[in-house]
């Protein structure tokens, strides 16, 4: 391994417990909302000029295909709030704001035929993305009202709803919230959308550390005055005080985190340490291990598994990885916190999840698979459940040879996941959809030596990577080239930030991750050039 490689490897773990609450990119959709909610916290004024400063020359905010929508409206919800509020010069914002009315209303505005598209102009077709369903509507609602309060502004048609959405589940929400009722923790993370009624709203409460929701927005939102201007009422106000104070003590550390813009999810800690140690470990990356990171992960793993980080809902995918990590460390953990996670053939991310994930159900095979492996005496406990979800993966893969998922917006994140799962314990009979994905990589390199959706990128070429060499598809000759090809890439990149590609209310970039997907796959790429030179010597 080079010294290079070593010191990368070395640095990122370290920074680990350094940076305990993870390290994640800003977010477009979490700072407008900032901005909108919370003029009072510092860095108002940096949050602004980051919605001006990242918006297109066409007038939106985000990724194509649909990824735009989100980010669009809630910046420029946040710019019209504060040109509202007065709280920058007119002529500075008001621009950046009329520009995403224009993209937002070409997006919206249905043309003679009925559709819409992904982009200005054509067919609007949106991402499987947390609490869409209620943000956009919430989110239109606003904007219509600042537009029609704006001084000097022409009166319009207001904004319509994308087609099939309506404000009839926000509206069902908001009365739940008010009501007092207990919120699932799955809508914390987004309490930004019951408006008014997230105002201390007597149902919930923040965590030891601040948070609501382990999102900024939900935080500020919960910590919003009420309807008359003031916090509502409470029947211990000695302790929402000091609830409100742990709330907002928490807020201003995550600003500084990034000088004003925040993150759309922090903390993150059990999901960053589960997929930075899985990505090293499983690639063979020698690497010190500080034994505090896998004491928490064990000590976070409780019956019914493990949230990703304080203030959300134990899921299925954390809780596989982090029980994946510690099995490969030598550690394991018995998987049983899984099994609350089923359905029927398949895992759910959380019991009611609507959709599915390929992903995370590649991810229970490697717990359970791995666990098996540490445990020979517990795999026929195990053994129909591999057996299922083998089948279940291999049944969704596409006829290209890939995988596409819902917590991801590459298909290389997804056809990693499930070939390198379906390669260690799917069995022989998931062997011709390994070398299917296999080939799928392949036939999708770009001409620079990239992989990418929408452009060559560093992660999701390092998940390409990784599939031609951490599969039985790593004595192809072809991967291995193909393989060097994207080394050279990757060497290229290096430096440059990461693009954000992974789900949640706006895409963003787990930082951590994504660098060890890189330093997983340099190390791959060199371990294959070392075993593979003898060869090339003893054929002259």
């Amino acid at each position: 391994m080079s010294a290079r490689l070593a010191a990368a490897a070395a640095e990122l773990v370290t920074s680990l417990m350094l940076r305990p609450w993870g390290q994640v990119s800003p977010s477009v959709y979490e700072t407008g909302r900032l901005v909108s909610l919370a003029p009072w916290l510092t860095g108002h004024r940096e949050r602004i000029d980051y919605l001006t400063g990242t918006q297109r020359p066409d007038g939106t905010w985000g990724a194509p295909d649909g990824y735009g929508l989100v980010p669009t409206l809630s910046a420029t919800e946040g710019l019209l709030a504060a040109l509202v509020r007065g709280d920058a010069e007119r002529g500075r914002l008001a621009p950046a704001a009329e520009r995403g009315l224009a993209a937002l209303r070409a997006w919206l505005d249905a043309r003679p035929d009925g559709q819409h598209d992904g982009q200005p102009g054509g067919r609007l077709g949106l991402p499987d993305m947390p609490a869409i369903e209620h943000i956009v509507p919430s989110l239109v609602a606003l904007i219509n009202r600042h537009a029609a309060a704006l001084p000097g502004h022409p009166p319009s048609r207001p904004l319509p709803l994308p087609e099939g959405m309506s404000y009839d589940a926000l509206t069902r929400v908001r009365t739940w919230i008010a009501s007092g009722a207990r919120i699932p923790e799955k809508l914390l993370h987004a309490l930004e959308v019951a408006g008014e009624a997230a105002a201390r709203a007597p149902g919930v409460r923040p965590t030891a550390i601040g948070t609501v929701g382990a999102s900024p927005a939900a935080t500020a939102a919960w910590l919003s005055p009420g309807p008359s201007g003031s916090a509502l009422a409470d029947d211990q106000p000695e302790r929402t005080a000091d609830a409100s104070e742990a709330a907002r003590g928490h807020l201003e550390a995550i600003v500084r985190l990034h000088g004003g813009p925040v993150p759309v999810g922090l903390p993150i800690t059990v999901f960053e340490r589960g997929w930075v140690l899985s990505l090293l470990v499983r690639a063979g990356v020698p690497v010190e291990v500080p034994p505090e990171i896998p004491a928490d992960l064990r000590a976070a793993i409780g019956p019914a598994g493990t949230p990703a980080g304080p203030g959300l809902p134990a899921d299925a995918d954390t809780t596989s990885v982090a029980l994946y990590a510690l099995a490969l460390l030598g550690l394991p953990c018995e998987p049983d916190s899984l099994w609350s996670f089923r359905s029927g053939a398949h895992f759910a991310t959380w019991p009611g999840e609507q959709g599915v994930s390929v992903s995370v159900n590649a991810h229970v095979l490697d717990a359970f698979g791995q666990y098996a492996a540490r445990r020979p005496g517990a795999a026929p406990r195990y053994a129909g459940t591999i057996r299922d979800l083998a089948g279940w993966l291999r049944e969704r893969q596409e006829p290209d040879g890939s995988w596409s998922d819902r917590w991801h917006a590459s298909p290389y994140y997804a056809t990693v996941s499930c070939a390198l799962a379906l390669d260690a314990f799917g069995g022989e009979r998931s062997a011709p959809a390994v070398r299917a994905a296999a080939e799928w990589v392949l036939a999708t390199q770009r001409p620079d030596g990239s992989w990418g959706r929408w452009a060559g990128t560093a992660e999701e070429s390092a998940y390409a990577i990784q599939t031609l060499l951490l599969t039985r598809c790593r004595q192809d000759p072809r991967g291995l080239e193909a393989a060097r090809r994207g080394q050279a890439y990757l060497a290229g990149a290096a430096g440059a930030d990461h693009p954000p590609l992974w789900h949640d209310k706006d895409l963003y970039a787990p930082i951590a991750i994504t660098r060890a997907a890189v330093i997983a796959a340099s190390y791959l790429v060199e371990r294959a050039a070392r075993d593979a030179a003898p060869a090339g010597r003893d054929g002259r």
